[in-house]
Order: structure tokens, then sequence, then C-alpha cells
């Protein structure tokens, strides 16, 4: 601005076209409003052109003073916002805790055997489902009760008389002696359609064993008043010569109850068999067999 006021002759008047065009030219570049404005509004009285010079020598410092004022305040916004987010992150972040010296646990080292190995090999395995597989003294004592029984069958209820039947069961190994299969028939007394007690024929079949695996005595039983197969496992007391079995039944359907047979060896002709049923959390007796060996 001030080379402007050098160049410009006595008064705004006596400047000439072109000089006017370009005074006019340099304030409409100048980025204050002030000199938008003066320019919008003309001065028509007569002027010194040093006055005129000083007016927009004084503007352009200005602008210029905005400008860096803008610039400033535009890097305090942004260090303020720096701090405000580096303030949130540090209230998130949980507080370091005091270090601790690392320490070091020393492991003996075991060497595993060289004969260990993570599975039985085949030949292995082979060998020991060979041995499982074998006959025990288990077995034989299933084997003593080969053969046929003549029955003689006790049921009992709360509060009736027993009732007494007669029947008769033929034991026989199957597989090399490692089940033995029994044949049960018998008559027995039911109530019929019309609630009148009739002869009924009872058929039923046993499937007794030794599972070498679970180490455990098994038995099956089904018969022509149902169509479920019941199992039972069992041990056998050599003192008493007694075979204990338990289990389930399930006769209405969803209400099992838990079961109990007991067979005892008098000798090799005769043995009895009791059948105990938990009724109510009581257990009673509801069977008795006595076998004596057909001759």
């Amino acid at each position: 601005m001030g080379d402007l006021a050098a160049e410009t002759p006595g008064s705004y008047t006596e400047l000439s076209q072109q000089g006017k065009l370009a005074l006019r030219h340099r304030a409409l570049t100048t980025d204050h409003g002030l000199a938008r404005v003066a320019l919008h509004n003309p001065i028509t009285e007569t002027r010194g052109a040093s006055r005129f010079a000083f007016l927009f020598d004084a503007i352009e410092p200005a602008g210029r003073i905005i400008r860096m004022n803008t610039r400033i305040i535009s890097a305090l916004i942004a260090l303020v916002a720096i701090a405000f987010i580096t303030s949130i992150a540090s209230a998130q972040t949980p507080a370091s805790q005091p270090s601790v010296p690392p320490t070091t646990v020393t492991s003996p080292v075991v060497s595993a055997p060289a004969t260990t190995t993570a599975s039985p090999n085949e030949a292995e395995m082979m060998k020991q489902m060979m041995e499982l597989a074998k006959l025990t003294e288990n077995h034989k004592l299933l084997a003593d009760l080969a053969g046929s029984w003549s029955t003689s069958v006790k049921m009992m209820e709360p509060g009736q008389e027993p009732s007494v039947s007669k029947g008769n069961v033929t034991y026989k190994s199957i597989m090399n002696g490692r089940y033995f299969i029994g044949d049960h028939a018998g008559s027995m007394k039911m109530p019929g359609a019309d609630g009148k007690m009739k002869d009924f024929a009872f058929k039923g079949m046993s499937i007794d064993g030794y599972d070498n695996v679970k180490q455990k005595f098994t038995s099956s039983w089904m018969d022509n008043m149902g169509t479920g197969i019941m199992t039972m496992e069992g041990t056998y007391d050599p003192a008493t010569k007694t075979f204990t079995y338990t289990g389930e039944m399930e006769m209405p359907p969803g209400m099992k109850t838990p079961v109990r047979a007991v067979v005892k060896i008098t000798d090799k002709n005769h043995h009895t068999f009791e059948w105990y049923e938990n009724r109510g959390g009581q257990e009673m007796k509801t069977l008795e067999i006595n076998y004596t060996r057909k001759k």
C-alpha cells in the first residue's frame, strides 16, 4: 500500500482513469471486508492521496493479524482436542501394576520310558481281547445249573394269600459255554377280561452270562406277558453260594421300580429264586421259585 501512495498524484480526482482502475482492483483483492465497503461507497470529496493510501496501508496489516490469529486459534483448538482425547484414553486404561520380577520355575526333566506308547498297538489289543474271551470259573458256576428242572412257583401280594403254580425250565449252554439260555414254561391263574381268574399258559426266556470286561454276572429276561427285555447285573458270594442281581423294571410307562433277584444254591440238584421289588421305598418279596433237578 505504501508504494501505491508514493505513486499517487496530489488528489484522488487528479488520478488518471488508468490509475483509478488500478487502485480499485487492488482494493478488491484485499481480504478484509472494510476495503470492500470502502470501494462500494467511493469517496466523492477531495482528499489527499496520502490519506487514502494510509487507509489501505492500515487495512492490510489488520488482515494479516486476523489471519495469524485464526491460525493460532485453530492450533489451540487442535491441542485442546488432543489433550481431551488423551485424558479419556488415560481414564479407560487400567492402572499399571507394580512390576514383579519374573519367577523361574525349574522342573525336573523326566525322560519317558522307551517302551511307553500313547496307545496299545494292534498286537497288544488282540492279545487282550483273546484273554477277555476266555472262560473263567464264573462261567463254570453257571454251567452247574444246566439241565432240566421242575419248578414250584409262589406269587405273593400284600394282604392276599400266595398263588401257587407248577412249571419247568431247561437251561442249556450256547457259544461253548459263554452264555446259558433258560426256556421257562408254566401255568398260572390270571384275571381274564371279565375279571374272573383263569388258567394262563406262561412262557419266558432268560439269557445268563459273565462279562469279563465289567466283571459282573449279567442276566436278561423276556416273556409273553410283555414286550420289553429286562437286564440285570450281579455278583456271586462263594461263602453263601448266592447270586445277587439288581436292576429296574418299568411296568407302567415312566414308572421304574428297583428290583433285586437272589439265587441260592442249595446243592447240585436244588436251588431257589427270590424276587424283591421296591414299593414306596420299602422292599418286599413278591415271588419265590423252588427248583428241583429232573432225573
